[in-house]
């Protein structure tokens, strides 16, 4: 599924709003992920200690170059250039903050870098896809009861400034069988601002950036999360990522209060890219299929609708 769709309409559905971004209920939960995570690893590690050492542009070696990997069967065309993609969906807060540096040319900043991501729900569902079911047992994603729009929740562009940065808020991703926790994202070059999206120029980078298996079962604790139970899938059995650590994906990530994960984490990571290479988002790992049922609705439209509008 590439997303290429023609049709641009939204449709919308009318629900009760709640705050996005926050945690509805802050404390650990005795049910949901304990036994999904029983066999893992310990896990000893701070949960504001870094999930791996990220190369920087500043560090005076350049990092490896990113390696492409799919695209995953849940991407849609025509997301929003805006900082803030959570349209109102609950969960842990997270900021992520992306570097895109020229990994041909000395890690130079690549300014003016088109950065899209991508991800899913605290349940697991992916907007423009919200009856496929998850896997496991979860609430159906329009039982949330939030504002979002079902088809643009949880995606959106930045474009970088002079220094190769772009920053989002968003919330810490769910899961779905048979992937471990992840974001997708693509790195553009060459297009355009137009109409609250981004269009034209090439896709220079597909990839995924992923998360600590301790940090995320301190998250799959909390509410909304520990709603979805069932067969959680940990970093070394997934099917794509490779172990590599920041170079596969793997965030550093910090906690915004070491002692209270609810209060949400800081994510980051430079993405050494090749500006003149051109990615097809087929690259390696299987990414997965939707486990059932199919995109319902149409793909955003180009116009920003008013709880969707574009931002900086």
């Amino acid at each position: 599924m590439t997303g290429n769709h023609k049709d641009k309409t939204i449709s919308r559905r009318r629900a009760l709003a709640v705050t996005g971004g926050t945690v509805a209920a802050g404390g650990l939960v005795a049910a949901g992920f304990q036994s999904a995570f029983a066999d893992t690893a310990d896990t000893t590690t701070d949960a504001d200690a870094t999930a791996s050492a990220s190369a920087s542009s500043t560090s005076g070696e350049c990092m490896t170059l990113m390696t492409s990997v799919t695209e995953g069967p849940y991407y849609l065309d025509g997301a929003l250039v805006r900082k803030d993609i959570t349209e109102g969906k609950a969960g842990v807060p997270l900021t992520l903050r992306l570097t895109v540096v020229d990994a041909t040319d000395g890690c130079t900043p690549v300014k003016g870098a088109a950065v899209e991501i991508w991800h899913c729900d605290a349940w697991g569902y992916y907007s423009g896809y919200t009856t496929a079911n998850p896997g496991g047992s979860a609430p159906a994603e329009s039982e949330e009861g939030d504002s979002a729009n079902d088809q643009t929740y949880l995606r959106g562009y930045q474009v970088a400034n002079a220094n190769g940065v772009v920053k989002f808020e968003t919330i810490f991703p769910g899961w779905y069988t048979p992937r471990t926790c992840h974001i997708h994202v693509k790195v553009h070059t060459g297009g355009e601002k137009e109409d609250g999206t981004y269009e034209g120029g090439k896709v220079n980078y597909t990839g995924q950036l992923f998360f600590a298996d301790d940090i995320a079962e301190d998250i799959f604790t909390l509410d909304p999360y520990a709603k979805h139970t069932g067969s959680y899938t940990v970093l070394a059995d997934d099917m794509v990522y490779d172990g590599g650590g920041a170079a596969s994906g793997l965030l550093t990530l910090k906690a915004v209060h070491k002692k209270d994960p609810s209060k949400g984490y800081k994510g980051s990571l430079t993405l050494g890219v090749d500006p003149d290479a051109e990615s097809t988002g087929a690259g390696s790992g299987g990414g997965g299929t939707p486990p059932s049922g199919a995109p319902t609705g149409a793909p955003p439209s180009d116009s920003p609708s008013p709880s969707a509008s574009a931002s900086s």
